[in-house]
């Protein structure tokens, strides 16, 4: 999914962030519901790595990081 509401940069950094987070559940024997609950999204529907992934890039763009510095 190409998500162009975002900076491209934002976009390419999140997706890795969310493929490292989803790999690490997938080691442990999770399944991409799993994966999408763990980061405290509530959509436990997800049936593909590929959505999971997706998902929590895009809530990961979503954020707002102005109040860490």
């Amino acid at each position: 999914m190409k998500c162009d509401r975002f900076n491209p940069l934002q976009w390419h950094s999140a997706v890795g962030l969310a493929r490292q987070i989803c790999a690490r559940v997938f080691r442990d024997g999770g399944s991409p519901a799993d994966a999408v609950t763990a980061f405290g999204l509530t959509k436990t529907h997800v049936a593909s790595w590929n959505k999971a992934v997706d998902l929590i890039a895009e809530h990961l763009c979503l954020r707002d990081f102005r109040s860490a510095a």
